[in-house]
């Protein structure tokens, strides 16, 4: 089996109650970590293995984004500057409508695997239409993803409504099914376009196949208000009297909450995902992270999509979370360099329910792993490389990453997508849709 020996300057491997080592190593075999320790000691006792020199380079666990529309990297700033809905229905929704389909839901995918790489992200959470070419995207770039079997109670170039597009995720799930890269999600799109008879066919779905699930909720005032008006009650508490509020759901967005919400989901294990760019640009508001701190709600950072991000930028959402956060309560002890980055792999793995496996760097867990050079004039000198990572790094010192063994970044150039043929692909596509406008 091949081994792997990467010597970095610093090792952040994100486990509890470990700080940063340095003048370690870290021996990569097959697809999995099988030894961390003092430089010295893995040169003596792996002197066959292959050596990857990484000086002044930090390795971190590959970061995982908790919320993510891929395709539309394709729509990239089609809509700056207006509201959500008026974003959603009168911009978003149209185009989606005459352009998304197999090939395109592929090709914008695999532009974000590419954003994605040269960013540290190993693991995408994934929300759109046509799995299948996500799935495709995902296992041919490398990446992993957890794929969204998305529903929405309107029908649109995809699905002709509720029960089309269960039955057609479910299909999609069958035949990647142990697809190893690729976990799945039963994914609700929001308490506004789904309805109690779906969200409860999907709740049900999830359980059976033993699957998280992924939906946006309360994302902005008028959401919360609107339902209210609808249904009689908050959108949460909607969902909750649907049995929805659980350790399976990953929530989206969670702007607007009240105290009796977030002991809900504290009480109830609901994960969390904060967009931080995303929710300011669309002028949503802001994840009130301190009070949700406090009550020790499972937080975890995620991008949302280019075409409202527009940025699938993971070193982006970790640092406006932690100066969101110090900013908005006047607090600068609320969400620390060492919070901020839990939030985007080791909590973000618990989201996915793969705690076992990702989010820090251990033995024995599978060998995602990013080095990120703090060599630069922008990142010297270093007196505490973590906090260097928050609120100094950004993705452009990302250099190398590795996804279960796998060299899939070296040296910022992504082994498993030929990025100029990409682009070629890519603006092929715009110059189309560009010229039908």
């Amino acid at each position: 089996m091949s081994q792997t020996l990467l010597l970095p300057r610093w090792i952040l491997t994100m486990k509890a109650g470990e700080g940063t080592l340095e003048d370690h190593g870290l021996l990569i075999e097959g697809e999995r970590i099988a030894a961390i320790g003092p430089r010295a000691d893995l040169l003596s006792k792996y002197p066959q293995a292959e050596r990857v020199e990484l000086p002044e380079q930090i390795l971190i666990p590959g970061l995982i984004n908790g919320h993510a529309h891929s395709a539309m990297t394709l729509l990239r700033g089609v809509a700056d500057d207006v509201p959500l809905m008026d974003w959603l229905q009168n911009h978003i929704w149209p185009l989606e409508k005459k352009w998304v389909s197999e090939d395109w839901t592929y090709l914008g995918s695999k532009l974000a695997a590419a954003e994605g790489l040269r960013s540290g992200t190993t693991y995408i959470n994934d929300m759109y239409f046509f799995p299948t070419a996500m799935a495709r995207a995902a296992v041919d770039s490398g990446v992993r993803a957890a794929v969204s079997m998305n529903v929405i109670d309107f029908p649109t170039g995809y699905a002709s409504g509720p029960d089309d597009y269960i039955a057609k995720g479910v299909a999609a799930y069958e035949q990647y099914k142990g697809e190893k890269l690729l976990d799945w999600t039963s994914a609700p799109h929001a308490p506004y376009t789904v309805s109690d008879e779906t969200f409860i066919k999907l709740r049900d779905l999830a359980e059976k196949l033993d699957i998280q699930m992924h939906c946006h909720i309360h994302e902005t005032a008028g959401e919360v208000s609107d339902g209210l008006k609808q249904f009689g009650v908050r959108p949460l508490e909607r969902l909750a009297k649907l049995g929805l509020m659980n350790e399976r759901m990953i929530a989206v967005h969670m702007v607007h909450l009240n105290d009796a919400e977030i002991e809900l989901m504290a009480k109830n294990g609901v994960h969390l995902v904060h967009n931080p760019n995303s929710n300011l640009k669309l002028a949503s508001g802001v994840m009130p992270l301190k009070a949700l701190e406090a009550a020790g709600v499972n937080t975890i950072l995620g991008t949302d999509g280019a075409a409202s991000n527009n940025r699938l930028d993971m070193f982006g959402e970790i640092r406006s979370a932690a100066l969101l956060a110090k900013g908005i309560t006047g607090d600068p002890t609320v969400a620390t360099a060492r919070t901020a980055l839990e939030m985007a792999t080791i909590r973000a793995a618990k989201a996915m329910g793969r705690a076992d496996d990702l989010g820090s760097l251990e033995v024995g867990k599978l060998a995602d792993v990013v080095a990120v050079s703090l060599d630069s004039v922008e990142c010297q000198p270093v007196y505490n490389a973590a906090a260097q990572l928050v609120y100094v790094a950004g993705r452009e010192q990302v250099s190398n990453v590795w996804i279960g063994g796998r060299q899939v970044l070296r040296e910022r150039q992504p082994t498993t997508i030929d990025v100029p043929a990409l682009m070629a692909q890519v603006r092929e596509v715009v110059g189309r849709m560009r010229a039908s406008s």
